[in-house]
């Protein structure tokens, strides 16, 4: 298939999806560039479209994981104005996907032996919640979970920080006020960090799992969330900052759950 007009109604579909509420009603969301794609058809994800330069054809980067691919993917060869026009990033990417939502279920991220899971209370920058994701996936994290409030995971900034991650580890999104008592009942420790706690993040003992809850930027955790946590330990720093972002913070926790876990 070839679409070289950016006034096809498909086009406009697409592009559609660089919008929340669009994203949202069709279920769907754009990942751009071959990096992306490519950990996409190596997890084979759900992917309705795979749109590429028709001039460029392909990338060659791809075909090894088309190949291993076990979905029904369609390919569309479009001109670069259709890139431009369906795109998020300044530079149109030679390739980008359409691909279907997929919210992880509770359960699934419960029932990890030991996990552990980090928790974004209104989070709201995309760069810290798509790095946050990036750091759960890499410390081996049983899943994350993003409340209300939080920046969208679906946003093209996103997706694009959490380098693929997205795509190797459970993600939930939901309310936390349904979602952690449900976790609780299931034997779930929630823990926050706070500047006024006693416990080190390095002495507290995370080889029984935890569920980590990091908070707003400005405003920290909410009041409900922050009912429910369970302990309180501390980031110790030596220097005149008063506070890490919260992918600073949410990174060295789940580091050190790792360090711990992996003696």
């Amino acid at each position: 298939m070839e679409i070289l007009s950016t006034q096809n109604a498909r086009v406009k579909e697409w592009a559609q999806l660089l919008e929340k509420k669009h994203r949202d009603k069709q279920e769907k969301f754009i990942i751009e560039g071959i990096h992306l794609v490519s950990e996409a058809l190596r997890s084979d994800w759900d992917i309705q479209y795979i749109v590429y330069d028709t001039e460029k054809g392909i990338p060659a980067e791809l075909q090894t994981d088309i190949a291993s691919y076990s979905g029904g993917a369609q390919y569309v060869a479009v001109s670069e104005a259709v890139l431009a026009k369906c795109t998020d990033t300044r530079t149109p990417q030679p390739v980008f996907a359409i691909v279907y939502k997929r919210n992880a279920l509770l359960q699934s991220i419960v029932t990890a032996p030991k996990g552990i899971v980090i928790v974004l209370d209104g989070v709201q920058d995309p760069g810290n919640v798509g790095t946050i994701i990036r750091s759960a996936d890499a410390s081996g994290a049983a899943g994350v979970v993003l409340g209300q409030g939080c920046a969208d995971l679906y946003n093209p900034k996103t997706i694009r920080s959490t380098m693929g991650s997205l795509f190797h580890l459970p993600v939930l999104e939901g309310n936390l006020q349904e979602i952690l008592p449900a976790a609780k009942e299931q034997g779930a420790v929630l823990l926050s960090t706070s500047l006024q706690a006693e416990k080190s993040c390095y002495t507290y003992d995370f080889s029984g799992g935890a569920w980590i809850v990091i908070g707003n930027e400005g405003k920290g955790i909410s009041e409900s969330t922050a009912a429910m946590v369970d302990e309180h330990i501390l980031i110790p720093m030596q220097g005149q900052a008063e506070s890490l972002n919260a992918a600073m913070a949410s990174t060295i926790l789940l580091f050190e759950a790792m360090r711990q876990r992996e003696v």
